[in-house]
């Protein structure tokens, strides 16, 4: 009876057991050895990989930074205050990557793809890692297309192109998120696909920066990824690969990408805290060794694709502070070496009221003259070279020696060429009308007038060039050079239109 009774439990077992479809799963479990400022290091996981996301309990997620015999350190993405030593971390089997989707258009997230503007989750169907190779150099294609920011003393001076690499660096308060702001709202309707990444950033300066994208109606075709400087030093360090990853899924497409990275000097100082938490050995600087490599790895990733790949293009403006002036710190002489020219600001510029406070002295675009529309090359070098002499002549007219007639007129030019290279912010100016305006002033026709004449003379020329030049103004956008007849038709119109004003 009792054997009848054990094989009808058991054959019930049996069918119980067939019919559940229940798997084993293994899971590499480890303990929390010890926990200092968003750092933890732990024991095991011995086949853990770099990059790799841990997961806490709170639902707190981490990323494996180093790797060495007996222990495994981790930097915490999300607040680990309340984790403790012997707390458990699972693995997940997951590099660190985001989400990536037109859907992010227009959105405001953190570096992990979470949104942070309160519309909910991004819709995407497909994730990539935040760390990816650069592109081969067999597939890039030359910088050749302009990318205008619609700042004079920048198109003209110091040109940008498309894939670019170029950096905007000055001391604190001098101008350089403006900079990254007036050229992302000069894109609105150039098709360029802007991404700001905000790194270590007060709140409140980002949620400025976001209400005046949205103030200009820009803000649907701009990404905005967060790493406040209340976030954790992880959370800092990946921000700007996560935005680079969101730029390339645009890029592939064919399209062309600007993303800024305000700032760099920021995600340097996180990844070294972490690496000095992470007992990593400081080098100089107390930076760890790899700081060159982590700038260089981000930065080498933009570029122009070649046709056959899509040929979009991603164009990077990574922003660097200095102290006191100081580009040979360690930090800014090493980024300067890795992008393709800068835009220094000034201090005293700035604090004279020149805007942009740009020190065209100093500053330099390796590749950016090549993409620059060949009306605006055959004018720009010229008068970079008259403006150059100018300084040196002005310097040395502050002794109060008596000059010459020529000498009068060489500081007059220089004055306006330097009036109408002034331009505040929120006030983008297309690139026909710059052109329009500098052949102007380097024929001598804006010499002499005070800041109230210069700037009705600029209006005059910019209203003249989208009503009675507009076939002109076209042939420059398609890269036409401009002949002596033209040029001279555009200026005697110009002149005539200034003297009815009674401008001149």
């Amino acid at each position: 009876m009792l054997k009848k009774a054990s094989e009808k439990a058991m054959n019930a077992i049996e069918e119980s057991t067939k019919k559940t479809k229940a798997a084993l799963k293994s899971q590499e479990v480890s303990e929390i050895q010890s926990i200092s400022a968003g750092t933890a290091v732990l024991t095991g996981l011995s086949n853990v990989k770099m990059d790799e996301m841990l997961l806490f309990p709170g639902n707190v997620s981490g990323m494996v930074q180093t790797l060495s015999d007996d222990a495994v350190g981790v930097v915490f993405l999300d607040n680990p205050d309340h984790l403790k030593a012997g707390d458990k971390a699972v693995r997940t089997n997951r590099i660190l990557d985001i989400p990536v989707s037109n859907q992010l258009l227009g959105r405001v997230i953190d570096p992990v793809g979470k949104p942070l503007d309160g519309k909910g989750a991004v819709a995407a169907k497909e994730r990539r890692p935040i760390e990816r190779e650069a592109y081969a150099i067999m597939d890039r294609a030359p910088v050749d297309q302009p990318l205008q920011t619609g700042l004079k003393a920048i198109d003209s001076f110091t040109p940008i192109g498309r894939g670019q690499r170029e950096l905007i660096l000055g001391d604190r308060q001098t101008g350089k998120t403006a900079i990254a702001l007036d050229t992302i709202i000069n894109q609105k309707n150039t098709g360029v696909i802007s991404i700001y990444c905000a790194i270590g950033q007060q709140a409140a300066a980002v949620a400025r920066v976001i209400a005046d994208l949205k103030k200009y109606d820009v803000l649907q075709n701009c990404i905005v990824v967060v790493a406040s400087g209340e976030d954790q030093a992880g959370m800092q360090y990946i921000a700007p690969y996560a935005a680079t990853t969101i730029g390339e899924f645009f890029m592939e497409q064919g399209k062309d990408v600007l993303i800024v990275y305000d700032d760099l000097t920021n995600h340097a100082r996180a990844y070294r805290q972490m690496s000095l938490l992470l007992r990593r050995p400081p080098g100089r600087e107390a930076y760890p060794g790899d700081i060159f490599y982590i700038h260089s790895r981000l930065l080498e990733r933009s570029t122009h694709l070649i046709k056959k790949l899509g040929g979009g293009s991603l164009t990077a403006l990574p922003i660097v502070s200095t102290e006191a002036g100081n580009i040979s710190a360690y930090i800014p002489t090493n980024i300067i070496s890795i992008t393709d020219g800068q835009i220094y600001l000034s201090a005293s510029l700035f604090q004279k009221g020149t805007m942009p406070a740009i020190d065209t002295g100093r500053s330099v675009s390796r590749v950016g003259g090549d993409a620059q529309l060949p009306a605006y090359r055959s004018l720009v070098g010229p008068l970079k070279l008259f403006y150059s002499q100018f300084e040196e002549l002005e310097s040395f007219a502050k002794f109060g020696t008596q000059m010459d007639k020529e000498t009068e007129e060489r500081l007059n030019r220089g004055r306006a060429i330097r009036m109408v290279m002034e331009q505040r912010q929120f006030q983008p100016m297309q690139v026909t009308d710059q052109i329009a305006i500098l052949m102007t002033t380097n024929e001598g026709l804006l010499d002499g007038l005070d800041t109230e004449k210069n700037k009705k003379a600029q209006e005059i020329i910019a209203s003249l060039m989208n009503t009675d030049f507009k076939d002109i103004a076209k042939a420059i956008l398609d890269r036409q050079k401009l002949d002596d007849k033209t040029k001279q038709k555009m200026l005697t119109a110009f002149e005539r239109a200034l003297k009815r004003e009674k401008v001149i």
